[in-house]
């Protein structure tokens, strides 16, 4: 496509843009929940972010209200520590004007974006009449196990006035593990010469991410996983139940890395929609594509992608020919690898994708979803008109300085044993046992083992490696052994939630065989 060509493209965008965005900012503020209050789906987490451990938010921890951006940054700020689960209720619009940075051991904040940076354990979810970003974005560093539900985004520019986020409606750098983002609404006003840039970024070692049953539209760039062809090392990301529409491009743009695509609906995609490339691989089932151009393919690089593909629709789709830098899927797009899914999925037909999406996807929709045959039902542990409010109406109380059975039950390392390999000078075993975050356990070096141990078989379907504020993230590769047998329970990468088959033993093991720095456990709780 000639440049000429996109610049009307984009133009014709902000023109359609400006048209509907009273009608758009008047929907995205004025619909309520259809009740009064919603509490994280515990349980409902879906995709990629399943694995590794899973991703529970900050289920177990307290639940407060935020109004505004620096409630926000106070409530992570007054936990116990970094990794203190907390809930987050937010509700009204946060701006610039009401979003300040708020220091503390336990956060790291900064005033022109909500900043998720180098801790873990939290949910933050949209309740009441609804929570709206408005030109203010969501940036998450260096930290894992992050839920974010039922908010609208909005208009968040990297150049113009105001800035936040690099532009990034939501953007996520630097060792992310374990996301799920859910029924939100992200959306602006335009492509890049408006000022605006990618609405769902990911880059710099994010993996474990799942986006579900959002609404991405009237951006220039959907989002990227990998910001050039060098930065490959972002995996394992699912989009499934999402809306994107007017949007010129990058629906993902995939650099390395493997993703699954399922369930989605794409309206006017002006340029390219899913672009694999840099030997990305993407598994696309059971999409419907309307009124577009280059929906799969390889573009802009002769850097090759690959896809596997099944089940779509294209309805009024054009295709490129082929070139040197341009490698489109259709016009009878066939698979070119395969790629193996390791959790279960319901699929939708793709004809009634739309209709399914259109009823589910976004903020403010009672967080619906599919039951896997084109029916919206509410899921389990939902938003109920009985869900308590928070016992205080803001974050001005600390978080309990003991973590507590953050995982539902109780905490079977609490009274138990411990033991392991050398340990650092001045830390101690117990320190893993004893409910108290801000002491904890590291070995001599980076690598090392750390045990929970009991007088009797005691039987373990979870536990939770949390590690000392300062220290998230650097635990990277581990294995969790049964102790008395020496058989491999679980494996994974990054710190928190590790499920696994129901098993009594009389003494489980963490093992760190890789790591950034030395390795701080806080607490290594265990759960039946």
């Amino acid at each position: 496509m000639s440049q000429t060509v996109r610049k009307h493209r984009r133009l014709a965008l902000r023109a359609t843009v400006a048209a509907l965005a009273t009608t758009v900012v008047g929907a995205a503020i004025g619909i309520a929940l259809s009740t009064t209050e919603a509490s994280a789906a515990t349980g409902g987490v879906t995709g990629f972010a399943t694995q590794n451990g899973g991703t529970t938010g900050g289920a177990g921890g307290a639940t407060v209200r935020a109004t505004t951006g620096t409630a926000i940054h106070t409530a992570l700020c007054n936990r116990a520590s970094s990794s203190t689960p907390i809930i987050i209720q937010v509700e009204g619009t946060i701006n610039h004007g009401n979003t300040t940075k708020v220091s503390g051991s336990s956060c790291n904040t900064a005033a022109d974006k909500i900043e998720l940076k180098e801790i873990s354990n939290v949910t933050i979810i949209g309740v009441g009449g609804g929570a709206v970003f408005d030109q203010l974005g969501i940036h998450i560093r260096d930290s894992s196990n992050i839920i974010i539900q039922n908010v609208t985004v909005k208009n968040v520019k990297k150049s113009g006035s105001p800035t936040s986020n690099g532009g990034d409606a939501i953007g996520m750098e630097s060792t992310v593990r374990n996301v799920w983002v859910d029924h939100t609404s992200l959306e602006a006003s335009g492509g890049e010469s408006a000022g605006y840039d990618g609405l769902f970024d990911l880059k710099d070692d994010v993996q474990y991410v799942t986006l579900s049953y959002s609404t991405l539209k009237n951006s220039g760039r959907g989002g990227l996983i990998g910001s050039s062809e060098s930065d490959r090392g972002n995996s394992f990301i699912t989009f499934h139940h999402n809306s994107y529409s007017n949007i010129d491009s990058r629906t993902p743009l995939l650099r390395g890395g493997i993703a699954h695509i399922y369930n989605n609906s794409y309206v006017t995609l002006n340029e390219s929609g899913i672009n694999s490339r840099a030997g990305a691989r993407a598994r696309i089932d059971n999409n419907y594509f309307k009124n577009s151009k280059d929906v799969i393919g390889t573009f802009y690089t002769s850097e090759a992608g690959f896809w596997q593909v099944s089940g779509n629709i294209f309805d009024n789709v054009t295709w490129s020919a082929k070139g040197t830098d341009t490698n489109p899927a259709g016009p009878n797009p066939t698979s070119n690898t395969s790629v193996s899914i390791p959790y279960s999925f319901a699929l939708d037909p793709a004809n009634c994708v739309p209709d399914v999406v259109s009823r589910t996807a976004g903020a403010n929709k009672g967080l619906q979803v599919s039951d896997g045959s084109c029916t919206p039902t509410s899921p389990t542990g939902g938003p109920t008109s009985s869900s308590p409010r928070p016992s205080s109406p803001g974050p001005s109380s600390p978080a309990p300085s003991s973590p507590g059975p953050t995982q539902g039950g109780t905490n079977l390392s609490i009274g138990a044993g411990s033991d392991g390999s050398s340990k650092a000078s001045g830390t101690s075993y117990g320190d893993v046992r004893d409910g108290n975050l801000s002491t904890y356990w590291s070995p001599a070096g980076t690598t090392g083992t750390i045990s929970i141990k009991w007088s009797a078989a005691t039987a373990i379907s979870r536990v939770n490696i949390r590690e000392a504020s300062g220290a998230t993230g650097v635990i990277r590769n581990w294995r969790l052994l049964n102790g008395d047998t020496g058989a491999v329970l679980a494996s994974g990468t990054g710190a928190g939630v590790v499920t696994f088959t129901r098993t009594s033993m009389k003494k489980v093991t963490f093992e760190i065989t890789t790591a950034t720095g030395t390795p701080r456990v806080a607490e290594f709780e265990t759960y039946a």
